[in-house]
């Protein structure tokens, strides 16, 4: 299954990483480093905080193998650097100090306790923190919160960072190709927000962005398909009769999938009653005649043209005067967009009253399927979702976007002719199908 989509999503994820990759601007920092500093003090000394400037002027790369070596040498640099600044800072300080104080000897005035106190507290930490450089390589520092010299010098070398503007352009392959597979606007928006979210103004490992953009798209479509569901056998225990009405266009497999829930419901022990609820389509009493006789379980018809909420309200009355565990009410394909056939439809559930109301759409229609149950829910209230010719759709957007749109769970889906051929859903098949798992 969703074999197009597959293979479209697996080549949008590359080329979104890919163009990550050469359009993405190399992760900048506002964190002022010591190189200029130390240029300064030793302007003709060419040490490594030179050389390393040089290769960021040049626009070069430190190779990455390199950087594991440099690591210590840069962070044991850079803190014997910092000591001596802070102790040449506390030096001058205190040849003030002094100054002051003598020249209050001179006047022949009694420096102050404070003063005298403070002045010995700083010759003494001084000679703490020269004893502290000597031995500056076996000090390990905690982690600071902020981004140290070297932690962002790391950052230059091994991140990529990617604009708003550059993920629009970046993110268009990606839309055609879940446009080209059926995947509803509503579920592309979302997809775009959460890799926007993850990806934009924010630093990429280089190397790793192709995994990064595909656990974002995996944990999106995840939550696409998290409705709360339902098991229909054990739903069916609630109620005696329990009514399920089934709808959906003509042509979709309602039939054929009212058929096989009956199967799936008389194997588990169950009673079935069928309702030809579909008055009006020519060899259709006929038709789910012929299952009802394959499955041997009671079939209520009219003739044709009859009012099918009548139909449904025999089914119901004669259900429960023999104990029927379950009702399935057959109902005629209509078109959401069919004002008399809609309101028909709303007559035979204000009678029937179903306990479930089951919209049945062709996997393999996508867009227009999810369009469809999306009005077939806003006139009744839908409660579940049955996907027939899943086993044929190589695009899979209606399987990825039906849930979302409607809200409502997609309980089975159709794999099959035979009467066997219906299997239970779980948002793992799509994952599977997708290969993003």
């Amino acid at each position: 299954m969703f074999k197009f989509l597959k293979e479209k999503l697996k080549q949008g994820i590359k080329n979104i990483s890919t163009k990550i990759e050469e359009e993405g601007a190399t992760e900048e920092t506002e964190v002022e480093t010591p190189v200029e500093k130390k240029e300064e003090i030793q302007p003709e000394k060419k040490g490594f905080f030179s050389k390393l400037k040089e290769k960021f002027t040049k626009k070069e790369e430190i190779p990455e193998e390199e950087t594991v070596e440099q690591e210590v040498k840069i962070k044991d640099e850079v803190e014997e650097y910092q000591k001596k600044e802070e102790i040449k800072e506390e030096k001058q300080e205190l040849e003030k100090k002094e100054k002051k104080v003598k020249e209050k000897v001179e006047k022949k005035e009694t420096p102050k306790i404070q003063e005298l106190t403070e002045r010995k507290v700083k010759k003494e930490g001084l000679k703490e923190k020269e004893k502290e450089i000597e031995d500056i390589t076996s000090i390990e520092e905690p982690e600071e919160e902020k981004k140290g010299f070297f932690s962002s010098i790391k950052e230059k070398i091994t991140t990529k960072k990617i604009s708003k503007e550059q993920f629009e352009k970046i993110f268009w392959d990606l839309e055609v190709a879940l446009l080209e597979n059926n995947v509803a606007v509503e579920v592309i928006e979302k997809i775009k927000d959460d890799l926007t979210q993850e990806v934009v103004d924010k630093p990429l490992p280089r190397g790793k962005i192709e995994e990064k953009v595909t656990s974002t798209l995996n944990t999106s479509i995840e939550q696409l398909l998290k409705v709360d569901s339902f098991s229909l056998l054990e739903k069916v225990k609630s109620s005696k009769p329990f009514v399920i009405c089934f709808v959906g266009i003509n042509g979709s497999g309602k039939t054929t999938t009212i058929a096989k829930v009956a199967k799936l419901l008389k194997d588990n022990g169950l009673s079935i009653v069928l309702v030809a609820g579909d008055t009006w389509r020519q060899a259709a009493i006929e038709q789910i005649g012929e299952w009802a006789k394959k499955l041997n379980v009671p079939l209520i018809k009219h003739s044709y043209g009859s009012d099918p909420a009548a139909v449904a309200f025999d089914g119901v009355k004669m259900a429960k005067s023999k104990g029927i565990d379950v009702v399935l009410i057959d109902t005629a394909g209509r078109m959401h967009s069919n004002v008399n056939l809609t309101e028909e439809m709303k007559k035979i559930i204000r009678v029937a009253k179903p306990n479930l109301k089951i919209f049945v759409g062709e996997s393999i229609t996508g867009n227009d399927c999810v369009e469809q149950s999306k009005k077939f829910n806003e006139a009744i209230e839908l409660d579940g979702i049955i996907l027939s010719k899943a086993d044929i759709d190589e695009k899979g957007g209606a399987a990825i976007s039906i849930s979302y749109v409607t809200q409502k769970p997609i309980i089975y889906i159709g794999t099959g002719q035979k009467l066997g051929d219906l299997k239970e859903f779980y948002p793992s098949i799509v994952m599977d199908s997708l290969g993003l798992a």
